[in-house]
């Protein structure tokens, strides 16, 4: 009998193996796919595999046409989701059209809504249908996808008990992303849903909508809702719906809730409503919470970055709205207090002071932290450049003479040996040069597009880009594009910003520094280039479309491999076979990334499957040690942890972007991204959700899921934490 066994079971393994190696994408056709997605490139390496006998390469290859956005897939893609029996292959070819964002696929779409049976695959078109429209709104079929994405949610709304989740899920977040006509009556009737996370979406569409007729059931929910997500979602949806009769309520979860998620929803909510009874009311829970953090610092004998910080400045943002130019001693005192605890480091602290007394902040002399750390230094010129919404003409004089003192004490600290730091501060004291509209502005703008610095280029570059056109900017901002196309190696931001702000101030008279872009060895400068001339307002010459055709013949619209002759590995293809071979072995969970921080240690798992060379980036930077010490740079609460920045101002990367891999993970609670600056600009920054985003899937790279109870730790940590250790283990 145990032998009968034994050969049965090896029979079944063997025969099970067999079935899961056929479902599998061969090797060789994994690689080929994976560089033509390196390479951005719809070419013979995808047809083939689109036409494959085996569904799972189908499916890849799919995607892989989706992630690479080329017109050119639309074609095979369309005819594929008419003759696809799989449905798994469906599914993908229908994610993957949405991904390209086409009117050209919409008709394909709509013609396969009507007649698709698996809910799984109608539900991924519908969300097509969402990105499609959102894409073009004023496309040829907007208006018939903004209808069919209503009718189907009208569908399932009829169903009650037996609704498609799927299909809900992503039809709230079609409506977020068209607003379609009667969007917010239709996303109110779901939530009632018996599924907490539906409810929930349902909220979040609200607040996305500002819906203003949802209230009374929003505060229904409020008040029976068991699931804090659900709950603190709603609670948000009523500050964007107005009602300030639910103030009061609002006050008591704000100071009450036992969720973070809840009370910070509820203090955001209280900042929209701007009701001052409701504010006197956070100001009592901002100084309870305040004392909370000192007497816990006094005990433990730390301070700095206590877990209550996060929540201290969400209460400080709120009053600075709530109390906006009323000069409320009351706020001001927590203000100053929370400033003190918290060393200046923080721009909303800064800022409330500045919109509840402008005039009181202009005055006031700088910490002395502001000229010791670039946290208050940035926090200091953000807090300058908020007194220029007061429109009180004396404050903002004031604030333009303490700006220019501040500035030229901040440069000369940040030339002082050991001070570099200090002058990752400067771009924000340029920023608040054009808010304060200092004299001489134009001048500093055009001499500070020269400074070495990238950041200050790019500042510079912003606010030049909103005066008015003169041809001695346009010529400037020509001259400083053609100098970072020869010194800038690490970073293209000038680079972008520049061609951009010429864009904005004089496409036409800038064509040929537009031109002169297409030369630049990095992908991401000449797609920029490519966009601007391809755009249908731009007067095209012989000239120029010759230019075009030859750039494209010469395939300047894909990335290239990288050549060390550049002096720069920006946009270009930076793996290799064996990074393929090795990207490619991992599965799903089979690495994870152990991160210890001063708050505790937590555990993400890596979808190797679902974006191989993400993980195998952030792999490779862990490994060599690069995470290691870096300050948690940014903290947005109930929204995001994010993490992997070298500079510690949000600026900073490896000095290589890498592709994104847009994947039909969702951006659950726990959910690890890739952070971007547009699209293919990842590089070593990452992300981690506080709770379901799903206006975020499908357009930033999910690779990987904070593991069991270390979400517990990551709600815990506060800008400025550091992340101690970054540490891959592979099965």
């Amino acid at each position: 009998m145990r032998l009968s066994y034994l050969i049965f079971a090896m029979t079944f393994l063997v025969a099970a193996f067999s079935a899961g190696a056929r479902a599998q994408v061969p090797l060789e056709t994994g690689i080929r796919i994976l560089h033509a997605e390196d390479a951005r490139s719809f070419n013979r390496d995808l047809t083939g595999p689109l036409h494959s006998p085996n569904a799972a390469v189908r499916a890849r290859a799919a995607l892989a046409a989706g992630r690479i956005g080329s017109p050119s897939a639309l074609p095979h893609l369309i005819g594929l989701l008419k003759s696809e029996k799989d449905v798994n292959v469906r599914a993908t070819v229908a994610f993957a059209l949405g991904e390209i964002e086409s009117q050209e696929a919409a008709n394909a779409v709509l013609a396969a809504i009507a007649s698709e049976h698996s809910a799984k695959v109608r539900a991924r078109l519908i969300e097509a249908a969402g990105k499609i429209a959102a894409a073009e709104p004023k496309g040829p079929s907007a208006a018939e996808l903004k209808k069919v994405i209503v009718l189907k949610l009208e569908v399932e709304s009829a169903k009650q008990e037996k609704r498609d989740k799927l299909t809900v899920l992503l039809g709230l977040t079609a409506l977020i992303r068209t607003r379609a006509e009667g969007a917010d009556v239709l996303a109110a009737k779901f939530l009632s849903d018996k599924d907490a996370r539906v409810r929930a979406d349902a909220a979040n569409a609200l607040t996305r909508l500002r819906a203003k007729n949802a209230a009374d059931a929003l505060i229904r929910l409020v008040k029976t809702e068991r699931d804090p997500v659900a709950r603190a979602n709603a609670a948000r949806a009523i500050g964007a719906s107005g009602d300030k009769a639910a103030a009061a309520m609002l006050a008591e979860l704000a100071a009450k809730d036992s969720d973070s998620r809840v009370r910070i929803s509820a203090v955001r909510s209280l900042a929209s409503l701007k009701d001052a009874a409701a504010g006197k009311k956070l100001i009592e829970r901002a100084n309870a919470l305040l004392k909370q953090a000192i007497d816990k610092g006094l005990v433990s004998r730390r301070i700095g970055r206590p877990d209550e910080l996060t929540e201290l400045l969400e209460l400080a943002s709120a009053l600075g709205r709530i109390f906006d130019g009323t000069g409320s001693k009351d706020a001001l005192e927590f203000l100053r207090g929370l400033g003190e605890f918290d060393h200046h480091r923080s721009s909303e602290t800064e800022t409330a002071f500045a919109h509840i007394a402008p005039a009181a902040y202009a005055e006031k002399e700088p910490s002395a932290e502001a000229l010791a750390e670039f946290w208050a230094a940035s926090a200091y010129s953000q807090g300058l450049a908020a007194v220029a919404d007061s429109k009180n003409e004396a404050a903002i004089a004031a604030a333009r003479k303490a700006l220019s003192g501040f500035y030229e004490q901040l440069k000369a600290k940040a030339g002082e040996p050991g001070q570099k730091d200090l002058a990752k501060a400067l771009p924000d004291a340029v920023g608040a040069m054009f808010a304060l509209k200092v004299e001489g502005l134009e001048a500093k703008l055009l001499e500070h597009l020269e400074d070495p610095d990238v950041f200050m280029r790019v500042a510079a570059a912003g606010g030049l880009a909103e005066m008015t056109k003169s041809d001695k900017i346009v010529k400037a901002l020509e001259v400083a594009f053609g100098a970072a196309l020869s010194s800038d190696k690490h970073e293209d931001d000038a680079q972008l910003a520049i061609l951009d702000a010429l864009a904005k101030l004089d496409k036409q008279a800038a064509v040929p520094t537009f031109a002169l872009a297409l030369s630049s060895p990095d992908y991401l400068v000449r797609k920029k280039a490519f966009d601007i001339l391809g755009d249908k307002s731009l007067k095209k010459d012989e000239k120029l479309e010759t230019l075009l055709k030859n750039a494209r013949e010469k395939r300047l619209d894909e990335v290239r491999p990288y050549s060390a002759s550049t002096g720069t590995k920006l946009g270009q293809i930076l793996n290799k076979r064996d990074d393929y071979i090795r990207a490619l072995s991992r599965k799903n969970g089979s690495a994870t990334a152990i991160l210890t921080t001063e708050k505790g240690v937590f555990e993400i798992e890596l979808f190797g499957e679902d974006a191989p060379l993400t993980v195998d980036n952030f792999i490779k930077l862990a490994n060599s040690g690069y995470f290691n010490g870096l300050a948690v740079h940014r903290v947005v609460a109930n929204f995001v942890m994010q993490d992997g920045d070298p500079r510690g101002d949000g600026n900073g990367g490896p000095g290589w972007s890498i592709r994104c891999e847009i994947n039909m993970q969702p951006y659950d609670r726990g959910a690890v991204g890739m952070a971007l600056s547009g699209k293919d600009t990842g590089g070593s920054q990452w992300f981690v959700t506080h709770s379901p985003q799903p206006h975020l899937d499908g357009g930033y790279t999910v690779f990987g899921r904070v593991k069991g109870t270390g979400m517990d730790v990551v709600d815990s940590i506060v800008r400025g934490d550091k992340i101690l250790t970054v540490k891959i283990v592979e099965k």
